[in-house]
């Protein structure tokens, strides 16, 4: 089991940040990661495993004026 933006989602093994991601369809094009209080970049999303019982925590960057 794993935490991400305080709700608790079921952990499977190997799960990259790109494929959580994928399964909460966050898609937005500026996105910011952290797993368990360390930044993921974006170029090491398809490799960063997330381990069980990670905290994770997604942020949509809005940018505007």
């Amino acid at each position: 089991m794993i935490t991400v933006n305080g709700e608790q989602m079921e952990w499977e093994e190997g799960l990259t940040v790109q494929r959580l991601l994928e399964l909460k369809k966050y898609n937005f094009k500026m996105i910011a990661v952290w797993v368990n209080d360390e930044v993921v970049t974006k170029r090491l999303y398809s490799e960063a495993k997330i381990p069980d019982g990670a905290a994770v925590q997604v942020i949509h960057n809005i940018s505007g004026g």
